[in-house]
């Protein structure tokens, strides 16, 4: 079984719905009766140990890998982008990002998604002059170059310095907001999925374990001590003097 691709015109249709999802390799499951949901515009962070099922289920979502059981029901094929940024280093920037981009204005589309990034000046650049938050920033214009209503995020700022990754946190909300894709984030952070996301899953044994939805930044704290639990980590508490 794969992906299948449901041309809706709804406005009320989902980016993604996920039903009974099964996935396995050989005799070992790795998501099992997975059921979940993305509308537009929303942003899902996915937190969980190595090897509960977060990348396997990225990569279901995408049409990549195939499923054993369930439903995968969105309007069109989602965008994606890796930790690695995957850019061709025999292109230029802007041709990377119009790669599959079917339309007699690639270029200017390409250079429209290159300036949101601020990039707009490094059309005719190549991917070897570039920094890795440079490169992230021309990744994530590949996919929006594409107006995708899902956007899925693989660990996308997890080799990044401290301050590159906060300024890439703030790009991406920015781009978010413009292009109101649904986005599921795959991360490791606790404190990345507070600062982004609407709502946190943390998936466990190839499920659903447990859902936060955020609700302003007088939560947070009391966030990232239930989520740290969840995830088997206890909370920091300081030594009281």
């Amino acid at each position: 079984m794969t992906l299948h691709v449901v041309p809706s015109s709804s406005t009320a249709s989902p980016a993604v719905a996920v039903t009974n999802l099964r996935r396995a390799y050989g005799s070992r499951v790795v998501i099992d009766n997975l059921s979940l949901r993305i509308e537009r515009g929303e942003f899902v962070a996915l937190l969980g140990e190595s090897g509960c099922g977060k990348t396997t289920l990225l990569r279901a979502l995408a049409g990549l890998d195939p499923i054993d059981g369930g439903r995968i029901a969105a309007p069109r094929r989602p965008a994606v982008v890796f930790q690695e940024h995957r850019l061709l280093p025999w292109d230029s920037l802007w041709r990377n990002v119009a790669l599959g981009l079917q339309a007699p204005n690639a270029r200017e589309r390409a250079a429209a998604a290159l300036a949101e990034v601020g990039l707009g000046d490094r059309l005719d650049d190549w991917p070897r002059n570039l920094s890795g938050g440079q490169a992230q920033r021309v990744a994530l214009a590949r996919a929006l170059v594409q107006e995708p209503e899902l956007l899925l995020l693989d660990e996308l700022f997890a080799a990044l310095d401290a301050l590159t990754r906060i300024r890439m946190h703030e790009l991406v909300r920015e781009l978010v907001a413009t292009h109101r894709p649904g986005v599921l984030l795959v991360t490791h952070d606790v404190d990345e999925a507070i600062a982004l996301a609407d709502r946190i899953l943390v998936m466990r044994e190839g499920r659903i374990a447990f859902e936060h939805r955020t609700r302003g930044h007088g939560a947070q704290s009391i966030a990232r001590i239930e989520l740290l639990a969840e995830l088997g980590v206890a909370a920091f508490q300081p030594i009281p003097a």
